[in-house]
């Protein structure tokens, strides 16, 4: 008997949901998206607090101090460069085997700064001193012959004059005396030439020491014991070519590039005042040795030397130095004002038509206006506002203003 379709139906009623899940499903839905919700909130506020807590990092300056006595014509920058600096090198490729100097030790013409393995070259010499003595032995065992032949020769002439020898013994005995001469003058060339090599080889044992090259202060240590120096470089990085760099300290001087636009302001002996950055309150008087005929198409300057008159053991080969070139007039005129300080023209900022600078005091900003006088290059005097030794912001956010925590640039 067959069974009824109505029994064998499926049961559809079963997959009906009920209010109760239906309710459930959307009341966790809601909670995900509120939680989704809390986490963007969360996430820009950590953004919002990391970019507020950014402190914002400036570049300063330190206003300068007007040079007194004369005016100043124009200001540029430079560096201290020595005019004596040599990197002492080896005539010779060889491996080090002592190093007898450090940085900052002071030297002096012809001390000894390093050797190089002399093993081989020694060699050669002992055998161009054996060759020497060599010959010199030989000379003397002929002049022992020469002697002998010499008595031989008197004897011949004795006997034939007594009609008793003959021309033949003569002529032997003549020419026995002649041959032995002739090779003595050999050798002595010979020891000649032996003398020639000792002396070749004996250049090769000097070349094996490296001296200092005049009076100076070892800057840098460029080799050590056991390495491979060569004159020059064989590639690969594993043979120097230096041993050591040494500075005359008594030859240093001030070199800086100076608009090609303003180069006609800057003469021979030109009185110059320069300050280190090192030391900015420490003005060092100087002149201007000469101006290199020649121009730097790329930069559109002309590189100047400047001669200190008094050197002083705080000024160092490649400090950052500032410099004012001084004019012969007098200092100024009869009420004219004076200039309180120098700073970069970048420092300057409009504030509705009067010129403002922003000073750093405690890792703040203050705004302090000024007023301004001639600009010389890139410098611009300050009449009032600013004194010397004040720093002064020379590139910053746009948005600075009165108290702003800023950090330096490093």
């Amino acid at each position: 008997m067959e069974p009824s379709s109505k029994s064998s139906a499926p049961d559809l009623g079963s997959l009906r949901i009920g209010d109760g899940q239906r309710h459930g499903r959307k009341a966790g839905k809601r909670l995900g998206l509120a939680a989704a919700f809390l986490g963007l909130v969360v996430i820009a506020t950590g953004v919002v607090f990391a970019f507020r807590d950014q402190t914002p990092v400036v570049e300063v300056a330190v206003a300068q101090k007007v040079a007194a006595g004369r005016p100043a014509l124009l200001n540029a920058s430079g560096y201290v460069t020595p005019r004596r600096r040599a990197t002492v090198a080896a005539k010779i490729t060889g491996r080090v085997t002592g190093v007898f100097f450090d940085e900052g030790l002071h030297v002096h013409d012809g001390q000894v700064l390093a050797t190089l393995d002399d093993s081989d070259v020694r060699r050669v010499l002992e055998s161009a001193k054996a060759d020497r003595n060599s010959a010199q032995a030989a000379i003397a065992d002929l002049e022992v012959q020469l002697k002998n032949s010499e008595i031989e020769f008197r004897r011949a002439n004795e006997l034939l004059a007594a009609k008793v020898g003959t021309q033949e013994t003569v002529d032997n005995s003549e020419m026995a005396v002649n041959s032995l001469k002739a090779k003595i003058a050999l050798a002595k060339v010979q020891v000649l030439g032996a003398e020639s090599r000792i002396n070749e080889a004996q250049q090769s044992v000097d070349n094996c020491v490296i001296r200092a090259p005049f009076d100076g202060i070892i800057v840098s240590k460029d080799a050590q014991v056991g390495e491979m120096v060569s004159p020059i470089s064989a590639g690969g990085g594993f043979t120097r070519t230096g041993i050591a760099t040494i500075v005359d300290m008594n030859s240093n001087e001030i070199e800086v590039d100076v608009n090609e636009a303003y180069i006609a302001r800057v003469v021979p002996n030109q009185p110059v005042m320069a300050v280190l950055d090192a030391y900015p309150d420490w003005q060092i008087p100087s002149k201007v040795r000469t101006v290199i005929p020649t121009a730097d198409r790329e930069k559109a300057t002309v590189k100047v030397r400047i001669s200190f008159l008094k050197l002083d053991p705080r000024i160092l080969p490649d400090m950052g130095i500032k410099v004012t070139f001084l004019g012969d007039e007098p200092e100024q005129k009869t009420g004219a004002p004076v200039a309180a300080a120098t700073v970069p023209q970048s420092a300057l900022h409009d504030d509705n038509g009067k010129k403002v600078v922003f000073l750093l005091n405690n890792d703040h900003l203050e705004r302090r206006a000024v007023s301004v006088g001639s600009t010389r290059g890139g410098d611009a005097e300050i009449l009032a506002g600013v004194a010397a030794g004040d720093k002064v912001v020379v590139s910053g956010p746009p948005n600075m203003q009165d108290g702003l925590a800023v950090k330096i640039k490093k």
